[in-house]
């Protein structure tokens, strides 16, 4: 695909204009194509591990309310309605069987063939899992499990009434405790450490009054075991300590708590808690339901739990693709309007007839930015060169006006016969048509260096030699305005110019230095070398150069004299006539200088390679 550019010529495609905005548009696309699915994909992985951890949650809740049911019952007669509810609340298929056969002896809402694969769990009060259990430590009874030390009703009660009365004095001796309640529903007080005393470090005196105060409170009372609760404790030392003289231990003395009331060194070795521990289930045994293996699936039969997309989450799918397509829509259509609106902007400034085209703000930066700084200048330009055409015309018909009118006034008076026609009307006519002459040739010179058609015809110069030359052609001008001309020329510098075109360069600069400069002054012509590059400087003791005029000093037909005042002679032209030839010899004239302090212009001429054929 090729298109045809403003000035005929073809593009390529990547600079086209229609290339870029399709460009931008199947990007667009592609980008809210991979976000849709990136989104879906980040949004339906959350959803996946959202519904992972639920059902996660459930089966822990399934084991846990299972293992509840088998540390409070003897079997598992009785669970099959626990079982069918908890399928029910979480929608899994739930079957319990012995570790010694696969007969379930309860199951849920799925039929026993479906129980395949390894099992969930192990449901035994008496070892719990370590992952699913909160209450015990992994390997060891679950609190629920209470057998034997399972209280009454009326021994709760009674309990809970001497804890209050405990709690009650403990608070008006403003002695700190914390209260709870184990899982035998048994009310526990234990005593805190004040955080004061322990701040500044509690006396003896102290503790034993706090102390004393809970034993006067009934604390120790409230400890004491039920009758039931004694009986079982005393069974289970008795199994305990039989189990610890075989090994040649230490016998203990177990409490509520199934601590040793001995050292910890007596009885927290691994030998000493394994007796424990094997009375404690030896106990329980009877109470509890035997060990079975506990099977959780889906409605396949799969343990795995599947995917399946809540309306929660699908629905959240699509609102996060329509997000995603409508922020792509917006995104193109904002796109297209930036893209337009500046080009909207050019039409309309184009189209504008005044005769100064309004200025573009530019606030990109991008092709249709540098176009649209490209336009402004333009239009800078085309407001630049039409007032410098209408200030050229007045300039030009104001300098062929004068000696047009000098010219017709002298020969319309020796016409009439008011003065004779002799050798001084001749003389000064001829004057005033040269004039007009040297007005015209500048003005074809600048015509020829604009339209690039001016000739130069480049041979071998010295710059000395021409400077000397331009001296010399101003010697009288130089004479009659009272001005000293010096010339000073360090070693042989060769240039490779139009010798005519360069001393016409440099006689315009002297023509100028001049006429601003008045008498008594000097004007010194140098000639010098830096690296590659002749050096040519125009130096006067004039009145000089104001700062803020010096980028107009070498427009045409300008002047410091704002009147428009000929008595500084010259059209206005010399100067820009001089940078035009300069330009030419692909050299560069400056200017610089100061009010009173006169004026320097520099000419920097390159030294090229033909500089040295001589």
């Amino acid at each position: 695909m090729k298109t045809v550019g403003a000035a005929g010529g073809r593009l390529p495609v990547h600079r086209s204009l229609l290339f870029r905005m399709l460009a931008s548009s199947l990007l667009i696309v592609v980008c809210a194509i991979g976000a849709t699915a990136w989104l879906a994909v980040w949004t339906t992985t959350n959803a996946v591990r959202d519904q992972q951890g639920q059902v996660l949650a459930d089966d822990t809740m399934i084991y846990r309310a299972l293992m509840s049911y088998a540390a409070t019952h003897p079997d598992w007669r009785d669970a099959e309605p626990v079982v069918r509810d908890l399928a029910r609340r979480t929608g899994r298929h739930i079957t319990v069987a012995p570790q010694d056969t696969v007969q379930p002896v309860a199951s849920g809402p799925v039929r026993a063939s479906r129980m395949r694969g390894k099992p969930f769990a192990t449901v035994d009060p008496l070892h719990t899992d370590p992952f699913l259990s909160q209450q015990a430590r992994g390997g060891s009874i679950d609190p629920a499990a209470l057998g034997p030390y399972a209280l009454r009703a009326s021994e709760r009660q009674r309990l809970d009434h001497a804890a209050n009365a405990v709690a009650k004095c403990l608070t008006d001796a403003s002695v700190p405790f914390k209260r709870s309640t184990s899982p035998a529903g048994r009310p526990v007080i234990a005593l805190l450490q004040d955080v004061s005393l322990k701040e500044q470090t509690a006396s003896a005196d102290q503790q034993h009054y706090r102390a004393k105060r809970a034993a006067d409170c009934g604390l120790l009372e409230l400890n004491v075991p039920t009758a039931d609760e004694d009986r079982a404790l005393t069974a289970l030392n008795q199994v305990v300590n039989a189990c610890l003289r075989r090994q040649k231990l230490p016998t203990v003395h177990l409490g509520l708590d199934f601590i040793s009331s001995t050292t910890a060194q007596d009885t927290g070795t691994h030998s000493a808690q394994n007796c424990i521990d094997t009375g404690r289930r030896e106990q329980l045994a009877p109470y509890v339901a035997p060990a079975a293996l506990l099977h959780v699936s889906n409605t396949s039969g799969s343990t795995v739990a599947p995917f399946d997309l809540s309306p929660t989450n699908a629905l959240r799918t699509l609102v996060v693709t329509a997000a995603v397509l409508l922020l792509a829509a917006f995104v193109t259509v904002v796109t297209g309007i930036h893209l337009v609106r500046p080009l909207r902007a050019l039409t309309k400034a184009a189209q504008d007839r005044d005769e100064h085209l309004p200025s573009v703000p530019v606030a990109r930066n991008d092709e249709i930015g540098r176009l649209t700084a490209a336009f402004n200048e333009l239009s800078e330009h085309r407001a630049r060169t039409e007032q410098q055409r209408k200030v050229m015309v007045s300039d030009i018909a104001h300098e062929l006006r004068t000696p047009l009118s000098t010219i017709r006034s002298a020969l319309e008076a020796a016409q009439d016969g008011v003065i004779e026609a002799d050798q001084h009307l001749t003389a000064s006519l001829l004057e005033e048509v040269l004039l007009l002459q040297h007005v015209i040739d500048d003005l074809q010179d600048l015509a020829a260096a604009d339209a690039g058609t001016l000739r130069l015809h480049r041979e071998p110069v010295l710059a000395e030699a021409v400077l000397r030359h331009v001296a010399a052609a101003h010697g009288v001008t130089v004479e009659k305005a009272g001005v000293t001309l010096l010339v000073h020329s360090k070693g042989q510098l060769d240039l490779w110019a139009d010798p005519l075109r360069l001393r016409q360069i440099v006689g315009n600069l002297v023509s100028n230095a001049v006429r601003h400069t008045p008498p008594g002054g000097r004007i010194t012509l140098r000639a010098r070398r830096d690296g590659a590059t002749v050096v040519i400087e125009v130096t006067d003791t004039g009145t000089g150069i104001a700062e803020e005029d010096l980028p107009f000093v070498f427009e045409r037909f300008w002047r410091t004299e704002k009147s428009r005042s000929r008595k500084t002679g010259g059209s206005g032209l010399g100067l820009s006539i001089a940078r035009k030839l300069t330009e030419a010899h692909d050299g560069v004239l400056t200017a610089a200088g100061a009010p009173g302090c006169g004026a320097t212009f520099t000419i920097r001429l390159p030294q090229s390679e033909g500089a040295n054929r001589r």
